[in-house]
């Protein structure tokens, strides 16, 4: 039992991960490849203030708000810059996280920080708040998704200069995007360094990052179904399946080889036709 548990709660952090991302990729269409970073931020800034006495709860606000600030600093220096530019600066941020954390005694340097306070509320009630926390994270998407916002977000990822032209503040809603994305980014890594009670900079590197893009692309960029379900059966497969762990990377590479040829918008678009080709097949039974 405590291994299911275990798992449930890796799986609801990697949601709420993978949903973190997808405000910014699939809502906003910004490019980041350093988002683990934020994650890290999240981490090490609960884990320090935690160990220095300060509450959980407090803690996990303190990183959800230090990641969004730093985030909104990354997307400001990004505003000029768009697609593979952008995807190299973001990918610097991460090399740059790593590079600052392995350098600072005072952040555990290589050796990472251990013996993480435990919040106290045992592993079922932990369970359950990082769950409670990836559905709000979910409904809170679905309802920005159907928003003045998120239609505002989707005519910035359709075409930024026509954006432009018809009065949308871009660069605005680009810092929103980021500040709300790594927001939730320092929520997961918090939950994560809370959950496993060590951290360490390998935990926050490049192949993280991009194994947090392939669940969000995999499920569909802006799809908050189709993400929740990619990352959550991501989370858990090289769990169920331990002697592919190794090559998990060419499993990841694989399917999004096969996403990109086959089903650029993922999941979601996959089930969307199926559903389109049942209902057709339904009313043409009935036309008949």
């Amino acid at each position: 039992m405590q291994y299911e548990i275990s798992l449930l709660t890796i799986m609801g952090i990697s949601i709420i991960a993978a949903l973190s991302l997808n405000l910014i990729v699939g809502f906003c269409g910004q490019i980041s490849l350093g988002h683990a970073a934020f994650l890290g931020v999240g981490a090490y800034t609960s884990a320090m203030l935690t160990k220095a006495g300060v509450p959980f709860t407090a803690a996990v606000a303190a990183s959800m708000l230090m990641a969004g600030i730093i985030g909104t600093v990354v997307g400001f220096t990004s505003l000029r810059v768009r697609e593979d530019f952008l995807a190299i600066t973001t990918m610097g941020v991460g090399f740059l996280f790593l590079g600052i954390v392995r350098k600072q005694d005072f952040l555990g340097g290589e050796m990472g920080i251990a013996m993480i306070p435990d919040p106290g509320l045992g592993k079922v009630g932990y369970l359950v708040l990082v769950l409670l926390l990836a559905a709000t994270l979910a409904l809170f998407s679905i309802y920005l998704k159907r928003s003045w916002m998120g239609f505002t977000f989707d005519a910035v990822a359709d075409d930024e200069d026509t954006a432009n032209l018809v009065g949308i503040d871009v660069s605005s809603y680009k810092l929103i995007a980021f500040a709300m994305g790594t927001a939730f980014a320092g929520l997961a890594g918090a939950l994560y360094a809370h959950n496993i009670k060590f951290i360490d900079p390998e935990s926050f590197g490049f192949v993280e990052s991009i194994t947090i893009l392939s669940m969000v692309v995999i499920g569909g960029t802006g799809s908050v179904w189709g993400v929740t379900i990619a990352a959550g059966v991501l989370s858990i497969f090289p769990m169920w399946f331990q002697f592919i762990d190794d090559y998990k990377l060419l499993v990841y590479g694989g399917l999004l080889c096969m996403i990109m040829l086959f089903s650029p918008d993922g999941l979601s678009g996959i089930f969307g036709r199926f559903l389109n080709t049942i209902r057709g097949k339904n009313f043409n039974a009935s036309g008949q």
